[in-house]
């Protein structure tokens, strides 16, 4: 018989992400617009995306040893499920009594750290309901899934919040979360009790097994170093980005806007791409190499470029990034052992995350020292540099990683 992607258990989970993507699309689409349309600040806004950024930097190490022991589909089902009356509550709220912004940051606190754990539980199911040998299809598949319904539900959400309103569109979210928490709960994911009472102790033993087990991987340390430093540069660059567009000559905000339409559908492509065709193994790290090297070269040249080859750059960086994301998580997932999982991948979002709150301070400061054409430059140099000394010089270490059966 011959083996299929689509088994119950990845249907059930891909079906129960895309509902969660579509609710979460449309009702942040719509609370972004209510915070400003009710205070008339941007810096209310940005209080907001700040507070729900703490969460991802703290609570993922404190919970991930008891997410490693506890059945993580009950912490999904039950996170999602908690969302999805948290965010109806919202809707029916605000359709009887005014917006209160300091009720509304607490409530954006709780959903933060429910979204911290429901997506650390999520990464760490994922991979378990992949067929073995399906790792690069199934993960084409989970980076195809939220570019599609975004550029799909973006323009009907901004529809809809002109027709319906905030309040309904967060009813919708509210609706899709718990439909995802109701077939989640019907997916079977293995899950071995643990044989002893939980205790402080016990958590502190199992930080330290997994800090143990990080020390001796200079593979995967590396892979987690490079990929801080250049999604950290990465989101440096989006005030650099817009203070470029608005005060170069010629360049406009609807200019700028286009970016995301060719990286959309570069890595709409590379996904289609990656879920038709197997890589071997023996290819993928020098694969994956060379596009971490192009990548770097592109952000390097990008706002020194005619403004047509400027779209032609991000769609190739999203068709190239997508692939080297989607092998790289691929080969990381199956390599971790399945009792750690959970305690590795938090320590790779406290690292990302904190790695992207700094370099936006530290880019953004040198933006106003820099001309923003030689700022990216040197940003995407420095990014070049890291690949080289993290990924080319420890490849002897990163290799077994990409390529198991050797």
């Amino acid at each position: 018989m011959k083996q299929t992607l689509w088994s119950k258990n990845f249907t059930l989970v891909t079906v129960a992400s895309a509902l969660g993507a579509m609710g979460g699309i449309a009702g942040g689409f719509a609370l972004s617009f209510l915070v400003f349309d009710e205070t008339g600040s941007t810096l209310a806004s940005a209080l907001i995306a700040a507070i729900r950024f703490i969460p991802s930097m703290l609570l993922p190490v404190i919970v991930a040893p008891w997410m490693d022991r506890l059945p993580r589909k009950r912490v999904l089902v039950a996170g999602d499920l908690c969302c999805g009356v948290i965010y109806g509550c919202i809707g029916l709220y605000l359709m009887k009594y005014e917006f209160s912004y300091s009720g509304y940051l607490a409530v954006s606190l709780l959903l933060a750290c429910l979204g911290a754990v429901d997506e650390l539980a999520f990464n760490s199911i994922y991979p378990s309901v992949i067929p073995k040998g399906m790792e690069q299809k199934g993960y084409a598949v989970s980076s195809m899934l939220y570019p599609v319904l975004k550029v799909v539900l973006m323009p009907l959400a901004g529809i809809l919040l002109d027709t319906v309103g905030v309040a309904v569109l967060l009813m919708f979210q509210g609706a899709c979360s718990a439909a995802a928490a109701l077939i989640e709960s019907r997916a079977q994911v293995a899950y071995t009790p643990p044989q002893e009472r939980y205790s402080l102790k016990g958590w502190i033993r199992d930080i330290r097994e997994a800090a143990a087990y990080l020390k001796q991987e200079r593979g995967l340390r590396s892979i987690y170093g490079y990929m801080a430093i250049t999604n950290g540069v990465a989101s440096g660059y989006s005030p650099i980005m817009v203070a470029f567009f608005r005060t170069a000559p010629g360049m406009t905000a609807a200019m700028y806007s286009m970016f995301s339409v060719a990286e959309f559908l570069g890595r709409t492509l590379g996904s289609a791409v990656q879920y038709r065709v197997k890589i071997p193994d023996r290819k993928k790290f020098p694969l994956v190499f060379g596009v971490y090297q192009f990548y770097e070269t592109m952000d390097m040249t990008l706002l020194w470029l005619p403004y047509p080859l400027m779209l032609l750059n991000r769609g190739l960086c999203g068709f190239l990034g997508s692939s080297s994301a989607i092998l790289r998580s691929a080969a990381v997932q199956r390599y971790i052992p399945e009792h750690l999982r959970a305690r590795i991948n938090a320590f790779e979002n406290v690292l990302l995350t904190s790695s992207c709150s700094v370099f936006s301070l530290l880019v953004g400061a040198l933006g106003e020292v820099l001309d923003y054409r030689l700022c990216v430059t040197l940003c995407g140099a420095f990014a070049m540099a890291a690949c080289w000394l993290l990924i080319w010089c420890r490849r002897r270490c990163i290799r077994p990683i990409y390529e198991p059966e050797a």
